[in-house]
């Protein structure tokens, strides 16, 4: 059982909802009352801990981020040694899932411009942490892999990892695929440079055309500019529009 034990307003109330969202078992004393018989694990706030007599794990919590204090002190008591593993399932909406040790602690579903700076937040702070990517969908990964800082990145065979979705499970393959893909050792990887196939491409401006207003699709210019990240797609439109390409003729080919 965990057990919360802070005078700090910010640090209670963030890590007991933590605690009341995940369903885990709590309760919470006075700093420095005795501990209650089947406390595992101790969460105090900053300056605390020394009024904490016990062998158990003691985790100091940061008022900003009372998830990071819960996941620590769920690792610690599931023996998973606190390692965290991301693993990115690529794609126009990535799976992402955060695992500590063999727990999955958070998963999230973004849109792709916005993968990067989830991966890299999640590993902010973490200790040896690790980022496993799929290889499919070479370019909505490729921008990811370039972008992870702070941590070993790895590309990983993502074959089998989408499982089957059962009713009512459905939106959350990406997600699952995402956990599955971080429990598979990848090869290291720093950089994964990816020139957009004209296959990609087209599906790039095929998009557009269904997103314009007026039916008409981005040049392969602005398509491969989507591809390398540089751009959205709506970017690429109003770009496209304000170049008169909502009202002038399209381009044969592109």
């Amino acid at each position: 059982m965990l057990v919360v034990a802070t005078d700090d307003f910010e640090v209670y109330h963030g890590v007991v909802g933590e605690l009341r969202d995940r369903g885990v078992t709590f309760t919470t004393v006075e700093p420095g009352a005795s501990l209650p018989e089947g406390a595992d694990a101790v969460i105090v706030g900053a300056g605390e801990s020394d009024a904490i007599e016990t062998d158990h794990p003691v985790v100091v919590a940061d008022p900003a981020e009372p998830r990071r204090a819960v996941e620590e002190a769920l690792a610690m008591l599931r023996g998973g040694g606190g390692r965290t593993v991301i693993g990115v399932d690529p794609g126009e909406n990535p799976g992402i899932a955060v695992l500590s040790g063999e727990t999955v602690v958070a998963a999230f579903q973004v849109p792709a411009t916005e993968a990067a700076e989830v991966v890299n937040r999640e590993v902010a702070g973490s200790v040896n942490p690790v980022v496993r990517v799929g290889h499919g969908a070479r370019i909505q990964g490729a921008r990811i892999i370039d972008a992870v800082e702070d941590a070993r990145v790895e590309l990983v065979d993502e074959t089998g990892t989408t499982p089957y979705l059962g009713a009512g499970a459905r939106g959350m393959g990406d997600v699952l695929a995402a956990t599955n893909i971080a429990r598979i050792e990848g090869e290291p990887i720093e950089s994964r440079s990816v020139e957009p196939t004209p296959g990609e491409l087209q599906v790039i401006k095929s998009r557009s055309r269904e997103r314009s207003e007026k039916n008409r699709e981005i040049g392969t210019e602005l398509a491969e500019r989507v591809a390398r990240g540089e751009l959205t797609l709506e970017e690429a439109l109003a770009e496209h529009a304000a170049d008169g390409g909502e009202n002038g003729p399209e381009e044969e080919g592109n």
